[in-house]
């Protein structure tokens, strides 16, 4: 992992103040590819984490804490918040599962 990034990962849940369940991390291209990942995912640059969200509280906690701790990429899905800083993506996106 990208050492910058699990600093700010852990920043966003100070300001949280909710855990922070990571369900998906760094993986190596070929998991990446057998659990639906794109080609392009930040995972296996170490750059993206999946962060478990089981209620809506959670969910604004969460992204409150993330956007504090300056993230700006977000994909919403039903029980996860998906988070990179890839700085070879566009930034300012929030988008569905």
């Amino acid at each position: 992992m990208d050492e910058d990034f699990v600093l700010r990962i852990d920043r966003a849940r100070h300001y949280a103040k909710v855990p922070f369940v990571l369900t998906s991390s760094i993986r190596c291209a070929e998991h990446n590819l057998k659990v639906g990942g794109s080609e392009t995912s930040s995972h296996p640059k170490g750059l993206a984490d999946d962060i478990e969200c089981l209620t809506s509280y959670h969910r604004y906690r969460i992204l409150y804490g993330l956007m504090k701790a300056g993230f700006t990429r977000f994909k919403i899905g039903i029980d996860f918040i998906h988070v990179d800083d890839d700085q070879d993506k566009p930034k300012e996106l929030i988008w569905l599962k």
